[in-house]
């Protein structure tokens, strides 16, 4: 069963919400890569026929200084960085390319995330998304990743907690691959609490076990749901509901920041979860209820993964559909996996009682 909008009483209708989309992302491409253009042409084309694009607030994506980006990042790495891009078509490890044009699209992803942040926390909107290329959450402070380049929502949440002061921040990551460089960059920052829900190891990229929790001052702040193929839309609602929900109670996050990847859809080919779009919307329900909660309806997502064209552009489209309205009317248009999931009631509770929750 998925949440119903009665249990989520406390979000309001009609949200003011901004988005971000940069038709330069189309310049970081390589033919035969599963991260290319082809995936935000489609959720743009959807948004599109869905009225999406006329009803909310598109924002400039300007280049982000590079000041904010070496808060993660080392001087080291963006120096290789723009010696690459120099190169032209070139490979920063086996799986991420880039471009002459790479460096500045993914500094306007940055930047477009960073202008969504500002709206957000001065009140100017109650929440948006950045549409942006190539992701981020596998980037690390001192190499390129798993197709991602900077830390994308690492940096904005960093930059939430400098510029507005912010004193507690949640990070939540539900791309079916673990967030390891989003991980490895708050890892001892006890004001972020990183949560991520993801394919158990040995699954890309091989991290993400329940034992890290944290360094030194930031023990106890990262929380990590490793689950095997299979879990769907029931097991995924149980994680939210059995683990992450008490634990953002606790913890009363000023402001929430969403790691939102597609890939654990039943359709993408990257990954092995039966995760519906309806399932998304579920998880997307949940966080706007917390974020009414406890942060003033302050919620910034940033796009991750999502293989599958059109399973990505149709969740995304929806996703931003409720961001705008949590009691709109979605219907999903591929259903949920017909042979059922596997459940993981037993590893949900074992982690719960980790947590002590």
């Amino acid at each position: 069963m998925l949440f119903k909008r009665s249990e989520l009483c406390s979000v309001s209708i009609m949200k003011k919400t901004v988005y971000t989309f940069d038709p330069s992302h189309v310049e970081h491409m390589t033919s035969g890569h599963p991260e290319q253009k082809g995936r935000l042409e489609r959720v743009w084309k959807v948004m599109s026929d869905a009225g999406l694009t006329d009803q909310l607030v598109r924002l400039e994506t300007p280049e982000a200084d590079m000041s904010h980006i070496k808060v993660v990042h080392s001087t080291r790495y963006i120096d290789h960085l723009h010696y690459m891009v120099h190169q032209g078509l070139s490979y920063l490890d086996p799986d991420t390319y880039c471009t002459q044009h790479s460096l500045e699209v993914a500094l306007r992803g940055v930047g477009g995330l960073l202008n969504i942040t500002d709206a957000v926390l001065t009140g100017k909107a109650d929440n948006g998304m950045a549409l942006l290329r190539p992701p981020g959450h596998h980037a690390r402070p001192h190499a390129a990743m798993g197709f991602c380049l900077f830390g994308n929502v690492a940096i904005a949440a960093k930059y939430a907690q400098r510029k507005y002061g912010l004193e507690k921040i949640l990070v939540l990551d539900f791309d079916v691959h673990h967030g390891n460089g989003t991980q490895e960059m708050l890892y001892d920052d006890p004001n972020i609490l990183f949560m991520s829900v993801h394919g158990a190891p040995p699954f890309y990229p091989e991290s993400g076990f329940i034992q890290e929790t944290g360094r030194e001052e930031g023990e106890g702040y990262t929380v990590n749901v490793p689950l095997l193929p299979g879990a769907g839309d029931e097991t995924y609602l149980h994680v939210f509901q059995r683990v992450f929900e008490p634990l953002v109670a606790r913890f009363k996050p000023q402001a929430i920041f969403v790691s939102a990847g597609y890939d654990a859809h039943w359709m993408d080919p990257m990954a092995h979860m039966h995760v519906s779009t309806a399932g998304f919307n579920a998880m997307i329900l949940a966080l706007m209820s917390w974020a009414d909660q406890y942060a003033g309806g302050r919620l910034i997502a940033t796009l991750e993964g999502g293989y599958h064209v059109n399973a990505l552009a149709h969740s995304v489209t929806q996703t931003l559909a409720l961001l705008n309205n949590p009691d709109a009317k979605l219907e999903d248009p591929f259903g949920p996996y017909k042979d059922g999931e596997m459940k993981a009631e037993e590893l949900i509770n074992s982690i719960a009682h980790f947590w002590r929750v």
